[in-house]
């Protein structure tokens, strides 16, 4: 069973309340939930430090499937185990999948519309916001990461230039300049 927090921090207290924060986090998230997840379960709920948000996130973008999916089974396992993984996850997918089939069904009637592909334009620049404003507000964390502000600045920006502006796969720079950033906290955590 996985290392549970401290009995005075905040923490679920049911199945129930993992699955309806859960869903009130999914129903919240469309386009991008980086910056929901991490303002109701860092700064709303504190089941999570900043700092251990930035470690779980990290694992939650290495392993295969959606980040967000990873991170609620690793949140609803943390606390319940594996029922509490389920939970999460149930919670996560089960209301927004039937909005999402609705929305489908609508989207597909009012597809040409110029009002909704320009609603679907303006929808992407804020979440590019929120993103970017998610990635600003979790920088103070790295004053405590090994590798110091100025070389997480500079590995954030050369995945910033791989990926936004060379258009290299995915798969090539995190394998690429993560085992560069593993080597070098290594290094600097070698005694």
């Amino acid at each position: 069973m996985p290392p549970t927090p401290a009995p005075d921090r905040p923490q679920p207290q049911s199945l129930t309340d993992l699955f309806v924060s859960f869903t009130w986090l999914a129903l919240q998230g469309f386009g991008g939930v980086l910056a929901v997840v991490q303002r109701e379960l860092v700064e709303k709920k504190r089941w999570l430090t900043r700092e251990e948000f930035i470690e779980e996130w990290a694992v939650a973008q290495i392993m295969p499937g959606p980040n967000v999916v990873n991170l609620c089974l690793m949140i609803g396992g943390r606390y319940f185990g594996l029922k509490g993984a389920m939970a999460a996850l149930a919670g996560l997918i089960a209301v927004p999948l039937v909005i999402v089939l609705l929305l489908v069904l609508v989207y597909t009637r009012f597809a040409d519309n110029p009002a909704v592909v320009g609603a679907l334009h303006g929808m992407g620049a804020v979440v590019a916001g929120l993103v970017a404003a998610t990635g600003i507000k979790l920088a103070a964390a790295l004053t405590h990461n090994v590798l110091g502000k100025v070389m997480c600045g500079a590995l954030g920006l050369a995945c910033f230039v791989a990926i936004g502006v060379l258009r290299w796969p995915l798969v090539y720079v995190i394998v690429g300049l993560g085992s560069i950033a593993c080597l070098l906290a290594f290094r600097k955590l070698k005694p």
